[in-house]
């Protein structure tokens, strides 16, 4: 099983697109931050949605991500606009 799945908001299935997605390790994913993962995941994974960029960010910051703050929410919103526009 993927170390990935330790992280909070990580389940076996996000972990699996992950690594294919050349995202291996909670240190890979804490280098690339939340949108910069999140852009390599939808590369892979076109489908990719809000749910997967919240549970990235709650997994970097190591909360579930209920916890994050709507001020956070609010930029990962607008980053999920930009890349419905472009990707």
């Amino acid at each position: 099983m993927s170390e990935l799945t330790k992280l909070p908001n990580i389940g076996p299935e996000l972990a699996k697109r992950l690594e294919l997605a050349g995202i291996k390790s909670s240190k890979k994913l804490a280098e690339l931050g939340t949108e910069n993962a999140f852009i390599r995941l939808k590369t892979v994974f076109p489908g990719a949605c809000h749910n997967q960029l919240y549970a990235l960010e709650g997994a970097i910051q190591g909360i579930r991500w209920h916890g994050i703050s709507k001020e956070r929410k609010v930029e990962l919103q607008e980053f999920m606009k930009m890349t419905q526009k472009n990707l």
